[in-house]
């Protein structure tokens, strides 16, 4: 039997999605002018209890964007999802960033904004209820928001 090639076009499956939150030009000042590099954000996950957020920094956009999945995928957490929605409130702070989390009922929905959205939507919980409250970083919202998913396991 003759091997299955796999054709150069089809790409291959990742294992976790991943969403770009942020991307934000940042300068450092040397002598001469400023030197300009990129910033990304990403959220990874599986939509079934795993969950990374990652920070990377490259001369380009996609660079930074490779660097920041990688960092991802360092920072993995498992959280619980048998039942939909989370089992208790929880309240966390990651720098200025301030989260609250809610269960909700079932066909509730996600009711959340942003970067809490993004997270609750790739470890798979279906039906929870968050607000934002203090910064409006993207990257400490994130991690504020994986922060207190760990605190109702």
């Amino acid at each position: 039997m003759a091997k299955q090639q796999q054709s150069p076009r089809q790409p291959e499956k990742r294992e976790y999605e991943h969403k770009v939150l942020d991307i934000a030009r940042v300068a450092r000042v040397m002598a001469g002018g400023r030197r300009f590099s990129f910033r990304a954000t990403v959220v990874i996950g599986d939509r079934k209890g795993k969950v990374g957020v990652g920070m990377g920094k490259g001369a380009d956009t996609a660079i930074a964007i490779d660097k920041a999945i990688n960092a991802a995928k360092k920072k993995l957490v498992q959280i619980d999802v048998s039942s939909g929605t989370i089992p208790v409130d929880a309240i966390a702070k990651f720098g200025s960033a301030q989260i609250i989390l809610k269960p909700a009922k079932e066909g509730k929905g996600i009711v959340a904004g942003g970067a809490v959205r993004t997270v609750v939507d790739f470890v798979g919980i279906k039906n929870i209820t968050a607000k934002m409250l203090g910064g409006k970083n993207k990257l400490n919202n994130a991690n504020a928001t994986v922060k207190a998913l760990l605190k109702t396991q």
